[in-house]
């Protein structure tokens, strides 16, 4: 078979297989070669101390004998670096004090609880009877203090009773006495205020049935002119409570009342 059969029977993407694995190795040479460079880290600086002088500086070279003359000149030879003592010395850095623990908080302390009783303690027949009496002696206080509010609270009641009536009363009193003052024709020789008192009896109804003088105003006339005006005034008025009704009654008068 001839070459040119066999390059024409080649597969027809061989060559770009080719070129592809190619670029896939040199690839992976270069990520070995520069993962190597990157992993490895810069060298840390050390700290050297220096205590031995530095060695001399090596010995000048020996003049050799001038090349024979040619076209370039040779170059000059350079003086070697000297290498100069460093005047600061470089100390290790110390180390960084290690932190002290934190100390732990110690508990508050707990409140002690108060002793409790002993109920299993059974009392006994002097502590029974000393707790009966102390019961008692504190009812009878309770009862004895109602009893001192129930009395103080009716004292209260009748003494505002009692004010109340007497107003009603005197109010009642007031009104007879309107009644019989307009009734009362003064004596022209009357001179001054003098008072009359008079005691009447009259019914429940108002009816007058006696009037008598108990003390005289030193005018007899006056005098007769008040007994008058109040028999002429029954019926007297009636008080608004019947409880209030007083069958005898002392009335004063003067002859400037109004």
């Amino acid at each position: 078979m001839s070459a040119a059969a066999l390059e024409a029977r080649k597969e027809p993407g061989a060559l770009a297989s080719a070129l592809l694995a190619a670029l896939v190795h040199a690839a992976l040479f270069a990520l070995l070669v520069f993962g190597v460079r990157w992993q490895n880290p810069p060298p840390e600086p050390v700290l050297v101390e220096l205590w031995a002088a530095p060695p001399d500086p090596a010995p000048a070279p020996k003049a050799e004998p001038p090349p024979p003359p040619s076209a370039e000149p040779a170059p000059a030879p350079t003086a070697a670096p000297r290498i100069e003592r460093p005047d600061i010395e470089l100390k290790a850095p110390s180390p960084k004090p290690k932190p002290e623990p934190a100390k732990p908080l110690a508990p508050p302390q707990a409140q002690k609880a108060p002793p409790k009783a002993d109920a299993t303690k059974t009392p006994s027949p002097e502590d029974d009877a000393r707790r009966r009496l102390q019961e008692e002696l504190l009812r009878e206080q309770q009862a004895l203090a109602a009893e001192r509010e129930r009395a103080a609270l009716r004292e209260n009641l009748a003494r505002e009773a009692a004010a109340a009536n007497a107003r009603a009363l005197a109010a009642w009193i007031e009104r007879i006495r309107a009644k019989i003052r307009g009734n009362i024709l003064l004596p022209p020789d009357l001179k001054g205020n003098p008072e009359a008192i008079f005691d009447v009896v009259q019914l429940p109804t108002g009816e007058v049935l006696s009037v008598r003088l108990r003390k005289s105003s030193g005018h007899a006339g006056y005098d007769q002119a008040v007994e008058r005006a109040i028999l002429k005034s029954s019926p007297l008025p009636r008080p608004d409570r019947p409880e209030l009704f007083q069958r005898e009654l002392e009335l004063r008068f003067r002859p400037l009342e109004r």
